[in-house]
C-alpha cells in the first residue's frame, strides 16, 4: 500500500519556513548576546565631543564617586548655542566662538598651551545601542581619544593661542561605494596650526587672550575612510614630505635630458668633429676625400 504526503503549496511552505526561522533566531538571540548586531553611524549623524573635566589648580583629571574620570561637554559654540558637534563623514570649515573666556577656563588653557595637561577629549565610536535583551545588561559604550593639541605661547598678563585647528579622524566604513556609507569611528586627532604666526606671519592666525574675551576657534575636518594613512586620489600612497613624484617631475627629467642631448651633439658636430679632422689632415698632409692632396681639408685651397 502506497503512502501519500499531503500536498503543500508554495505559499505555504514559505510560511512555515519564516515560522521556523524566527523561532531559530529567538533561540540564538537569547542564547548568544553578543551575536546582537552593534550599530554604526550613517553619514551626516551628529557626534558629540567630551572633554575630561581638570582642577584649575593642579590641572590633574577630576573623578566622580565612583573613582571613573569624569567626562563634561565641550564649551558651548556661540554659532550653535550647543557644544561642539562633529558630523559622520562630513568635511567641513566650522567656527566655534566660545563667548566669554572665565577666569577658570582661562587658567586651564594656561594648562594646555603650557602642555602641562592636554586638553583630552573623546568621542563615541558608534551610537549608542538601543536594541537589549531583556536577560542581559545593556552594551558598554565604546569611546575613542580626540586629544586637542592647542598651541600658544604664554605672557604674565595675556597668552597668544591658534585659533585654528586640524581635525583629522579615520573611521572603518562597511565595504560600499555609495555616499551615504555606514561605519564607526576608529582613531583621531587634532592640533593647532601657525602658533607663533603673531611673530613669523598674518597676526589673523592667532588670538591675544585675556579673561573675559571670546576665543574664535576655525576648526578644518577631514575624515579618512580607513585607518591607513591617506591616499591621493585612492591610487597613489602618500609618501611624505619629499616622496611625491608627479608627472610634471617626469616632464622637467624629459626636458632636460633632451637640452643636454642637444648640447652634447651641437658640441661634437660644431667643435670635437672638426678638431680631429684638422688634425688628421695635418697628419696626411692634407689629403683628405675633400682636399684630394691640397688646400687645407676643407675644399680647394687657392692657387698661388
Amino acid at each position: 500500500m502506497a503512502i501519500r504526503f499531503p500536498v503543500l503549496s508554495f505559499p505555504l511552505i514559505c510560511f512555515l519556513l519564516f515560522v521556523l526561522e524566527l523561532g531559530f533566531v529567538g533561540e540564538v538571540n537569547a542564547a548568544d548576546h553578543p551575536n546582537i548586531p552593534l550599530p554604526s553611524y550613517h553619514y551626516g549623524a551628529p557626534i558629540e565631543v567630551s572633554c575630561l573635566n581638570r582642577s584649575i589648580d593642579t590641572g590633574e583629571h577630576i573623578s566622580n564617586e565612583k573613582n571613573e574620570l569624569e567626562y563634561i561637554s565641550f564649551p558651548v559654540c556661540e554659532e550653535t548655542g550647543k557644544p561642539l558637534e562633529l558630523r559622520y563623514g562630513v568635511e567641513d570649515e566650522m567656527n566655534c566662538t566660545i563667548e566669554v573666556i572665565t577666569d577658570p577656563f582661562f587658567h586651564l588653557l594656561e594648562f594646555y598651551i603650557h602642555n602641562d595637561a592636554p586638553l583630552s577629549c573623546r568621542i563615541p565610536s558608534r551610537p549608542e545601542s538601543t536594541i537589549h535583551h531583556k536577560d542581559h545588561p545593556p552594551i558598554a559604550q565604546e569611546y575613542v581619544p580626540l586629544i586637542f593639541a592647542l598651541a600658544g605661547t604664554l605672557q604674565l598678563s595675556h597668552l597668544h593661542i591658534s585659533t585654528h585647528l586640524n581635525i583629522l579622524i579615520h573611521s572603518t566604513p562597511k565595504h560600499h561605494l555609495h555616499h551615504h556609507d555606514s561605519g564607526v569611528i576608529d582613531s583621531g586627532a587634532a592640533y593647532s596650526t601657525s602658533p607663533l604666526s603673531h611673530t613669523t606671519g598674518p597676526a589673523a592666525l592667532t588670538k591675544k587672550l585675556v579673561i573675559g574675551d571670546p576665543l574664535p576657534l576655525q576648526l578644518s575636518v577631514r575624515w579618512f575612510p580607513t585607518p591607513s594613512l591617506p591616499r591621493e586620489n585612492g591610487k597613489v600612497q602618500w609618501a611624505g614630505m619629499g616622496g611625491h613624484f608627479y608627472v610634471s617631475t617626469a616632464f622637467y627629467c624629459l626636458v632636460s635630458a633632451g637640452a643636454g642631448a642637444s648640447l652634447v651633439t651641437v658640441w661634437f658636430w660644431g667643435v670635437v668633429l672638426p678638431k680631429r679632422i684638422r688634425d688628421r689632415a695635418k697628419g696626411l698632409g692634407g689629403a683628405t676625400p675633400l682636399g684630394y692632396g691640397v688646400g687645407n681639408g676643407w675644399g680647394m685651397g687657392k692657387r698661388d
